[in-house]
C-alpha cells in the first residue's frame, strides 16, 4: 500500500464532507498561493511536510509521498520544513512516524511527508488552517493563535483530523467561553458529533435543551418543555411586580406574537388565564360569602373586603391583558368556553354591583374592566377570530347578560386609563351572537334583552333590528314541512 493510500485511510472522516468550494477554483487558488509563498520553516526542522490540495477525495486519484499525482499532473501544494519531534504531539503523525509503517516514511521519501488537504477548506487560503495547526504543534501557543470563534472553528477540524488532542481541547475551551453568531453556532453543531463526549457536551449544553423529564415531581403531570417554561416565566414577569409593567407587557406580547408554535402559546396563555380567573373567583366569592359577613365585626370586614376587591381589580386587569393576547393570536377558544361557564362568578359580581356604596368607594373601575373582558371575547366570536360551538355562544350570552343588565344603567367614571364601558356596544355584540343561534334559543335570550330598550324607541335600533330578524325567521315554514 502506498503512503498516500495509508494517509487517506488514516484521515478519512466526516470532516471531508463539510461544504466545499468548486474544486477548480480551490485548485487555482492553491496553485497561486504555493507559487507566491516561500516554504515555511520551523525550528529544528528535519522533515519536509508537503500539503497538497485534494479537490476530489473520492475520485480514485493517488499521490505518492512527494505529492505527485499518479495520473501525471502536479497537485497544488505547499512545503513546510517541520520538526519530527514536534509532529509527535499529533497522534496521527505519531503513528505515521512510528516503526509500525514499513518502511518508515522518512526513509522511503527522503525525509518527506505528504498530507492531503480536502477542498472543503477556504478557497482563498486552502492551506491556512493546516499551517496554523502545524505551527501550534511546534509552539503550543494556543492563546496567540485563537482570538475568535472563527479561528477556533477553522483550526478545530484539522486538529481533529490529525488527532492533536491539546489543540482540540484548547479550541473547545475557547468556544465554550465566548458568544457565537448564528453561523458559528451552525458550525459548532456540525462539528459536535466529531468531538469527544465531554467536549461536545460542554458546547451542546448551551444550544440544545436537556432531556425532558417524563413527569413532573408532583402529580405525575407532563413537565413543561423549556420553551413553555420560558414563556410561562415571561408572562408571570409581565404580570407581577415589574417596575415598568406597560413596557414589559408590550415586549412579552411581541415575543408571544412572533413565537412560531401557536399550540405552545395557547397552552401557556390558557394556563395563565385559568390561574388569574381562579384568583378572581376566590376573591369575589369571599366578598359574597354570607359566612364571612357575620364572622367578623364591620370595621374588620370592611378592611378585608377592601383588600379583596382591590386585588380582584388587579387580577381582572391581568385577565384583560391575557384576553387581548389570546384574541390577537386566535387562540382564545378554550378561554371563551371557560368564560361562558362562570355562572357563579357572574352571580357574585351582581351582588357586588348592586352594593353601590361598596364598589363605588373601593373599586370604581371593576365594572369597566369586567365589561371590557366580556366585550373582547364577544367581539372575537362575532368577527370570526374565535370559533366556538353554538352551545358555547349560548352560554356566553346567558351567563354574562345579567351582568350587562346591571352595568348598563350605571354612569361609570373613567378609571385606570380605561374609558367608561360602552354598554351599547356590548348589547349590539350580544344581539349579533343571538342572531347566530337556533330560533328557540334566540327567542329565550331576546326576551331577556328587553332592558336594552329606552323611553325612546329610536335610541335602540339594534334591539328593533334583532327582533325583526327573529320574527322574519320564525315566520317561515319549518324546513321540510308542506305548504
Amino acid at each position: 500500500m502506498s503512503l498516500r493510500k495509508r494517509q487517506r485511510s488514516a484521515s478519512s472522516s466526516r470532516l471531508s464532507t463539510l461544504s466545499s468550494p468548486a474544486p477548480h477554483a480551490a485548485a487555482a487558488a492553491a496553485a497561486s498561493a504555493s507559487a507566491s509563498s516561500p516554504p515555511l520553516s520551523f525550528p529544528n526542522a528535519d522533515l519536509v511536510l508537503r500539503l497538497h490540495l485534494d479537490p476530489c477525495p473520492d475520485d480514485g486519484a493517488d499521490f505518492d509521498a512527494g505529492g505527485e499525482d499518479q495520473r501525471g499532473s502536479e497537485a497544488p501544494s505547499l512545503d513546510l520544513h517541520v520538526s519530527s519531534a514536534s509532529l509527535l504531539r499529533s497522534r496521527y503523525f505519531g503513528a505515521l512516524l512510528s516503526d509500525r509503517w514499513s518502511p518508515a516514511p522518512s526513509s522511503a521519501a527522503g525525509g518527506h511527508l505528504s498530507l492531503a488537504v480536502a477542498a472543503a477548506y477556504s478557497c482563498a487560503h486552502p492551506f491556512h488552517a493546516h499551517v496554523e495547526v502545524v505551527r501550534l504543534l511546534h509552539t503550543l501557543d494556543f492563546a496567540g493563535a485563537i482570538h475568535s470563534p472563527a479561528d477556533a472553528l477553522d483550526i478545530l477540524p484539522v486538529a481533529l483530523q490529525l488527532l492533536f488532542d491539546a489543540c482540540v481541547e484548547a479550541c473547545t475551551r475557547f468556544l465554550e467561553a465566548v458568544p457565537w453568531s448564528a453561523e458559528e453556532e451552525a458550525r459548532v453543531l456540525e462539528l459536535a458529533p466529531l468531538l469527544p463526549a465531554v467536549e461536545a457536551a460542554d458546547l451542546l449544553v448551551r444550544i440544545t435543551p436537556p432531556p425532558a423529564a417524563s413527569s413532573s415531581a408532583a402529580g405525575g403531570e407532563a413537565a413543561r418543555s423549556p420553551s413553555e417554561a420560558m414563556l410561562h416565566g415571561l408572562i408571570h414577569s409581565a404580570i407581577h411586580g415589574h417596575p415598568v409593567p406597560a413596557a414589559t407587557k408590550a415586549f412579552v406580547a411581541m415575543l408571544l406574537k412572533d413565537y412560531p408554535s401557536r399550540d405552545c402559546v395557547q397552552k401557556v396563555l390558557d394556563e395563565a388565564f385559568l390561574s388569574r380567573l381562579e384568583t378572581v373567583k376566590e376573591l369575589m366569592g369571599k366578598y359574597a360569602s354570607p359566612d364571612f359577613r357575620v364572622a367578623v365585626d364591620s370595621d374588620e370586614r370592611e378592611a378585608i373586603q377592601r383588600l379583596n376587591l382591590q386585588s380582584a381589580v388587579l387580577n381582572v386587569r391581568h385577565l384583560l391583558w391575557l384576553i387581548e393576547r389570546m384574541v390577537e393570536m386566535r387562540v382564545a377558544d378554550n378561554a371563551v368556553k371557560l368564560w361562558s361557564e362562570q355562572a357563579a362568578l357572574t352571580a357574585d359580581l351582581q351582588k357586588l354591583l348592586n352594593d353601590v356604596d361598596m364598589w363605588k368607594n373601593i373599586t370604581p373601575g371593576l365594572p369597566v374592566l369586567v365589561t371590557r373582558c366580556t366585550l373582547r371575547f364577544a367581539h372575537s366570536v362575532v368577527n370570526g377570530e374565535t370559533l366556538v360551538p353554538r352551545q358555547v355562544r349560548t352560554k356566553l350570552v346567558k351567563s354574562w347578560l345579567p351582568v350587562l343588565n346591571v352595568c348598563r344603567n350605571m354612569v361609570q367614571p373613567m378609571q385606570c386609563g380605561y374609558k367608561s364601558p360602552n354598554c351599547q356596544e356590548l348589547e349590539e355584540t350580544f344581539l349579533q351572537i343571538i342572531s347566530t343561534l337556533p330560533v328557540p334559543d334566540a327567542q329565550e335570550l331576546l326576551q331577556q334583552c328587553l332592558g336594552f330598550s329606552t323611553r325612546n324607541v329610536d335610541d335602540c335600533p339594534h334591539l328593533v333590528a334583532a327582533f325583526k330578524t327573529w320574527f322574519r325567521r320564525a315566520g317561515r315554514a319549518p324546513q321540510g314541512a308542506e305548504n
